[in-house]
């Protein structure tokens, strides 16, 4: 493993051993994952080619799943896709009254990143680097300098250029005019008028008559609408030289949660309209990755199984559940539990980056690691609630230990009274929650 610099090593340390997935480094950690990345991989070179997906990648609390999600999105900017995502919350949700559709279509915007702006907020220079290279084109076509008569209109004669590509569509109109009133605002130095027109594409506006007063608009992006948004940006980001739009919705368990059924219904709805705009081919440069737990996904009560739609959808063949095998291309991907090897290759590789963050100079060695792993088999209940999260975050926690105790081994420790059994899982069905870790404490 190549030696990390240390804003990269400290947020890896700081979000692993606190139980939460890193937004950065993730590639230097995957182990186990390549036929799922591959296939999603995949999937984005479709969405480059002015085609559309849709993928559910399912594992429970602690498999991985936003590990994995968190790993595509870093590959999907390093390919040059503009990348939004957000967790669902009580809060946020596809579709609701009170704002909480459009509360979901915020945060995206809000998370909106690129290469060059991985941590999010890209959403101003995304435009202001399209103007830019605009001009830097006109230049060269025309001759004209900046400051020349005549520069600034052929500049607005591309951007309409590029603006028509989505007036057409469903509510476009109003989007391309929210563009141009930007390049004016760019144009003339009016920040008022450019943070106008950047709220509106944030979603930030309450009402029509406040978005009329501020950029001569019909129209704001709320909670029916916030979609065709969506659609309109993903088309928007391709015709500025970006392969597409990625948006990742993490922890829709949310959705299982709302008790009214009606309400959760009508997610689930809107859920399937987005998925079959990607089916069917009704859109264009989106890629769509919902992250979910089996129980939103398969129970018959409250889980997309309970709309037989959803059902006839995502249920896994026959063929697949009967032979044994894994249809990877399918619109559910389901995590599978790591292979030991792959965990003592994950754990080598954390021992490595814990090693170069502090800078000691002992080592784990590789039998010492199957023996960790091991222990952590043999523990009671450890077949139904182990999984990579936990072993991760007790692994980070056993590093800590040895490494501010330097007379300890890890094999003393494991064999230690303090190193507890995982609680045993209780009968009887179980809802899944957050706080639902295995407990291996030191």
């Amino acid at each position: 493993m190549p030696k990390l610099p240390k804003r990269i090593s400290t947020a890896l340390i700081n979000a692993l051993g606190a139980g939460v997935v890193p937004r950065s480094g993730l590639e230097h950690l995957a182990v186990g994952r390549e036929q799922e990345l591959a296939t999603i991989l995949q999937d984005l070179e479709h969405v480059a080619a002015g085609g559309a997906s849709f993928r559910f990648v399912v594992g429970r609390y602690g498999a991985g799943k936003s590990f994995t999600l968190q790993l595509i999105r870093s590959a999907a900017m390093e390919r040059g896709f503009v990348v939004a995502d957000a967790d669902i919350t009580s809060e946020r949700r596809l579709s609701g009254s009170n704002g909480a559709g459009v509360a979901t279509y915020r945060e995206l915007m809000h998370n909106l990143a690129t290469k060059s702006r991985p941590d999010g907020g890209a959403l101003a220079t995304i435009l202001e680097r399209w103007i830019a290279a605009i001009q830097t084109q006109v230049a060269q076509d025309t001759g004209k300098k900046p400051n020349d008569e005549g520069f600034d209109q052929h500049v607005e004669d591309r951007i309409r250029e590029v603006t028509q590509d989505v007036s057409d569509l469903v509510n476009g109109f109003d989007f391309a005019t929210v563009i141009i009133a930007y390049w004016s605002g760019y144009r003339t130095g009016n920040d008022d008028k450019k943070e106008a027109a950047l709220r509106w594409l944030r979603g930030e506006f309450s009402t029509k008559t406040e978005a009329k007063a501020a950029l001569g608009v019909r129209a704001i992006i709320d909670d029916d609408t916030w979609y065709d948004y969506i659609k309109l940006f993903a088309r928007f980001v391709a015709d500025l030289d970006y392969k597409g739009l990625l948006i990742i919705l993490d922890e829709v368990i949310h959705l299982f949660k709302i008790s009214t059924t009606v309400s959760r219904q009508n997610n689930y709805d809107k859920l399937l309209a987005m998925f079959n705009d990607a089916m069917q081919g009704k859109v264009k440069y989106l890629g769509t990755l919902i992250g979910g737990t089996p129980q939103f996904l398969e129970d018959p009560r409250r889980g997309l199984y309970s709309d037989p739609a959803w059902q006839r959808r995502t249920a896994q063949s026959r063929f697949t559940t009967q032979a044994g095998v894994v249809d990877a291309i399918a619109p559910v991907i389901r995590l599978e539990p790591l292979q030991d090897e792959h965990v003592i290759e994950l754990l080598s590789r954390l021992a490595a980056l814990h090693q170069d963050h502090y800078e000691y100079t002992w080592t784990v060695t590789t039998p010492e690691l199957q023996t960790f792993v091991r222990a952590l088999r043999d523990r009671v209940g450890a077949e139904t609630l182990l999984t990579p999260g936990e072993i991760v975050r007790d692994f980070m926690a056993v590093l800590n230990v040895l490494h501010q105790n330097p007379n300890l081994t890890l094999n003393e420790l494991i064999n230690s009274q303090s190193f507890q059994t995982t609680k045993p899982a209780t009968k009887g069905p179980q809802v899944e929650t957050d706080n639902e870790f295995a407990e291996f404490t030191v």
